[in-house]
């Protein structure tokens, strides 16, 4: 068993459900998930933890609508700690796009 500790998400969210990073080893373990305001109006951003041949819904939602203020950086704990299967993925959905960047850091087990 390899463990490689890596960024796995850089980048700005969008104002639509997308898929940010899906798992491909192993077991994917995030150390640090933070998302920071770049923009000049309080921005809001959704986190869904999808298992494999799943869709982001309510019942996979790990962070609901959660509002940060301009320049905030939100640490999200709720992230920490959360382990990804292969096929099972990261989706967000952020108030509005360009405005909130996300940072994900992991251990990828392989």
């Amino acid at each position: 068993m390899t463990v490689t500790v890596q960024a796995i998400i850089s980048k700005e969210l969008e104002a639509v459900q997308t898929t940010q990073y899906t798992s491909t080893a192993a077991r994917t373990i995030l150390d640090k998930f933070t998302v920071t305001n770049n923009d000049a109006v309080a921005r809001t951003f959704s986190v869904n933890l999808v298992t494999v041949g799943g869709t982001a819904g309510n019942d996979n939602l790990i962070i609901d609508t959660k509002t940060v203020q301009p320049d905030e950086t939100y640490l999200c704990p709720e992230m920490i700690g959360q382990v990804l299967n292969p096929g099972d993925f990261i989706s967000t959905i952020a108030s509005a796009a360009n405005g909130l960047t996300a940072r994900v850091s992991a251990r990828i087990v392989t």
